[in-house]
């Protein structure tokens, strides 16, 4: 993994989504996202959260590992899960609202991609639990990249590219939370 290239990405997506997605429109290979950008964010998301756990709860034996372990892995799935889930809605109501074929691949990239605020509160919220509020804040941002990606990435029509931004972005940040706080209290039920 080149994450000089995965911190070239998150920074093109970030400071100028519209010349992002035209850039990642040209990718012959879509598949390419899942091992270049959306399995290392994953990964560096349970890491820091992994992380997190140990500074909050410090090394007290086994049970502080088990702890950070079962936080790393919530996190893991949650968005792992979140993702697969909000690109196959995505991919659902691109069929339904624009009458488009379906075109899997195509969401799980364009889905992939507009997680990058996600992944980044995510990242820092692992660290810094006390930024839990202000990261909700920070994911709205969510909304103007799925915006630009919608004309240049979708090719949403004008007419419904509003109603296709606001369903996709809530997708998008509700899916990885409704499976986290799933998993979670599966974890409390079965522990």
């Amino acid at each position: 993994m080149n994450y000089k290239n995965l911190f070239n990405i998150v920074l093109s997506l970030i400071s100028s989504p519209a010349k992002a997605w035209e850039e990642i429109r040209v990718e012959e290979d879509r598949r390419k996202i899942f091992m270049n950008f959306v399995y290392p964010m994953i990964g560096l998301c349970g890491l820091s959260f992994f992380i997190g756990s140990l500074i909050a709860n410090g090394w007290g034996g086994p049970e502080s590992f088990q702890i950070a372990m079962t936080r790393c892995c919530s996190v893991a799935v949650a968005l792992f899960g979140g993702y697969y889930l909000a690109a196959y809605f995505i991919n659902e109501l691109r069929v339904k609202l624009c009458g488009d074929d379906s075109d899997p691949l195509l969401c799980q990239q364009f889905a992939g991609y507009a997680l990058v605020v996600t992944f980044l509160v995510w990242i820092v919220k692992g660290v810094f639990s006390d930024f839990a509020v202000f990261g909700w804040i920070f994911q709205f941002y969510t909304i103007y990249i799925v915006w630009e990606g919608a004309s240049v990435m979708m090719h949403i029509d004008e007419k419904k590219r509003f109603q296709f931004t606001i369903l996709s972005s809530l997708l998008l940040l509700v899916c990885p939370a409704l499976i986290e706080f799933v998993f979670n209290k599966l974890t409390m039920v079965l522990h």
